[in-house]
């Protein structure tokens, strides 16, 4: 049965993500001002920029959303803790941490659950959501199965696939797994490889409720078009496309 989508829906999943090290104060404005154009959910910035760009923001529905740790996860937990807080205090109601990496592969479960739960509690304490970042190019799926029980336990609100800054990014295998071993109530956000409005309906296909996104004005415009012609629908996923597709991630293109 084909599942037609509106152009909206793809905007509700873009997490416009400003994370780049190298962006300047322009580039960060220029990303706002596409997010608002394009009615995005969300911005995912730099924690730095979270003021400057809560003034572009003022008056839109777009979120304002930061990463705490990021992007190994090592930061010690009073810090996260301390940025998680201040994040929320500039405005941003949600919130993209890394868990500590070195520890979970270490098998340092009560670790990295700790470390976690102090972060969603500081977030919940003000009704902010936290989207825990696993990092699975460094992952085994016994791994990543653990990641998913932690964040289970320590009541987040999403599970997300990559920082976008490791070798690989999303996968449709790794999108299933995380949907599949979290309650229905947490979410899944996929990050590194979504680069095109395909990628993105292959992430909502499977599950996948936002995307970290550095090309929506491409992706946006696609969506619209194929809205316009009727033919904006999610694709049937199959062991091919699995195959094949899975968000073109570990050749990085």
């Amino acid at each position: 049965m084909v599942k037609k989508i509106t152009a909206q829906d793809i905007a509700d999943m873009i997490d416009q993500s400003l994370l780049n090290p190298t962006f300047t104060l322009e580039d960060v404005k220029k990303g706002c001002e596409i997010a608002k154009e394009y009615r995005c959910i969300s911005v995912c910035l730099r924690p730095c920029d979270i003021e400057f760009a809560a003034g572009i923001l003022k008056g839109s529905d777009v979120r304002l959303t930061t990463v705490i740790g990021f992007p190994h996860g090592s930061n010690a937990t009073e810090v996260k803790v301390y940025e998680t807080k201040l994040a929320v205090e500039q405005g941003c109601v949600e919130v993209d941490v890394v868990l500590n990496i070195g520890r979970l592969l270490s098998g340092d479960y009560d670790y990295v659950e700790k470390d976690l739960k102090a972060v969603v509690d500081a977030a919940h304490e003000k009704n902010a959501l936290v989207k825990v970042i696993f990092e699975n190019a460094y992952l085994t799926d016994e791994q990543k199965l653990k990641a998913c029980e932690i964040c289970t336990r320590v009541g987040a609100d999403y599970t997300k696939t990559s920082t976008g800054y490791a070798p690989s990014g999303a996968t449709i295998h790794d999108l299933k797994l995380m949907r599949a071993n979290t309650p229905e109530r947490m979410q899944v956000k996929a990050a590194g490889g979504v680069r095109k409005l395909d990628d993105a309906l292959l992430v909502k296909a499977v599950g996948g409720n936002r995307f970290g996104c550095t090309r929506t004005e491409s992706i946006m415009a696609d969506a619209r078009e194929r809205e316009a012609a009727g033919t904006l629908v999610l694709p049937e996923i199959t062991e091919e496309t699995e195959f094949a597709a899975v968000l073109a991630a570990r050749q990085g293109k």
